[in-house]
């Protein structure tokens, strides 16, 4: 993976990202501010040795530097420890304190640091300088030879406790840097990690390499669909406009001799936006000063009737049963000027009757009516019945929703289609982010989206 997938992958998956360090963020305050401050206490002692002249003074130094090791183990010791304890009258046992202190020679030296961790910093203070004078009095006792009053070996406190009201910890400067290095790494990986996961669509490239079709527009998400997915300004500059427009002019030179008309728009799954695409293609080749008829032959789950506002019990059905004819079926449109063929009222065997030789008839008339026929299908993986249509219809142009459609339900369509003999004319990649207009076409062009557009449109 080169550096340049891995921020795509952190533009697309910047909220997982954002969610993760800001968690660690969070858990590393908690526990900043809910720990117990400790603060420390310092304090040196030096080992030095009785002698006369300057080879005796040589030879004590050596010996002061072979044992001050020793004497730093001594700290800890429960003969000094108990000392300190009764001096100060604590309440705590030899074992506890000594995980409080510690005892290390400075290099090079022959003096002991010692370094007392307390809750208290005045407590602090006061447990290593009683530590250090124990130490002392423990070492010369232990050095004295018996008999002797005078230890050849003197321990001295050089430097008395110091005393530090700044807690050594928790550093919390120190934590917050921890872990948001620590939540980033972690945001990155599961990042990376559910891109590597995630079959979803994403861009153009991928519906290509799918479909091995062109992708013919990219249409971009219009949240206020959610709310009124009825167009009421179809004619207004907008970017979902473009995008239809783009679409229906490349459809144009999709076969330029053999005239195309009739088009099935589907789609793999439910809720990809196959019911609006067909509507802004409608309304793009109506605007073109087209002919237009667009017939909603999804009997199972119409909602092109809804989606513009118009009677739905009138249509595809009763044309088909013979108790209607096609031109007293239709409905006009007047804010998108197009010619409205809704599915009617309901069947019990939707599938037979689109195959029936009245569908057939239906579709001729309608290709010897209108310009242009656009027919808004059922899905493909769930029914047959796109897959009829589409053998019926010129061609057929596949919706997928982009971040939801998964590859292996692409493929699957593409599938139907072949079995059946119908010809593919391209894709649509629907509800795509408006993050980076300049991603959004068709072809081999390069797509790159931000994260997966929360919300749909209000069709099947």
């Amino acid at each position: 993976m080169q550096f340049r997938d891995l921020f795509r992958i952190i533009q697309r998956r910047w909220r997982t990202v954002a969610a993760l360090v800001l968690a660690a963020l969070l858990l590393a305050a908690a526990a900043s501010f809910l720990v117990t401050a400790k603060y420390q206490s310092s304090a040196r002692v030096f080992i030095s040795t009785d002698t006369k002249t300057s080879q005796d003074a040589y030879a004590a130094s050596l010996f002061s530097a072979q044992r001050v090791q020793s004497y730093a183990d001594l700290a800890d010791s429960r003969q000094v420890l108990r000392k300190v304890i009764t001096d100060l009258s604590l309440h705590i046992t030899p074992s506890q304190l000594a995980t409080q202190v510690d005892s290390t020679v400075i290099q090079d030296t022959i003096i002991i640091k010692l370094t007392v961790t307390d809750t208290d910093a005045h407590r602090a203070q006061r447990i290593a300088q009683a530590t250090a004078r124990a130490l002392a009095s423990y070492v010369e006792a232990l050095e004295t030879p018996r008999g002797a009053q005078v230890a050849p070996i003197k321990a001295s406190v050089i430097d008395p406790a110091s005393f530090n009201d700044a807690p050594v910890s928790p550093n919390v400067e120190l934590n917050i840097a921890v872990a948001l290095a620590l939540g980033l790494l972690l945001g990155v990986t599961v990042a990376v990690a559910r891109e590597t996961l995630d079959t979803s669509l994403k861009s153009s490239d991928d519906m290509e390499t799918m479909l091995a079709a062109p992708v013919m527009a990219t249409v971009a998400y219009d949240p206020s669909l959610a709310k009124s997915p009825s167009p009421r300004n179809p004619g207004a500059p907008s970017a979902r406009t473009e995008d239809f427009r783009l679409l229906r002019t490349n459809l144009q030179f999709a076969d330029l001799d053999g005239d195309p008309r009739v088009f099935v728009v589907t789609s793999s799954l439910p809720a990809e936006g196959k019911t609006s695409t067909a509507v802004g293609l409608a309304t793009a080749y109506a605007q073109a000063g087209r002919q237009v008829l667009l017939i909603d032959a999804d009997l199972r789950h119409p909602s092109v009737a809804e989606v513009l506002r118009l009677e739905g019990k009138v249509g595809v059905t009763t044309v088909l049963l013979g108790k209607t004819t096609l031109e007293d079926a239709l409905q006009a449109h007047k804010a998108t000027g197009i010619q409205v063929l809704t599915s009617g009222s309901s069947a019990p065997n939707p599938t037979e009757i689109l195959q029936s030789r009245a569908a057939k008839e239906l579709f001729a008339r309608a290709r010897e009516v209108f310009d242009v026929v656009i027919v808004d299908s059922p899905p493909l993986l769930p029914v047959a019945d796109a897959a009829i249509l589409a053998a019926e219809a010129d061609g057929a142009i596949l919706v997928a929703r982009h971040g939801r459609t998964h590859r292996r339900e692409l493929v699957e369509a593409r599938a139907r289609l072949d079995a059946v003999g119908a010809r593919l004319f391209g894709a649509v990649l629907n509800m795509a982010p408006r993050g980076d207009r300049a991603a959004y076409g068709y072809g081999s062009q390069s797509y790159t989206a931000p994260a997966q557009v929360a919300g749909k449109n209000a069709d099947n």
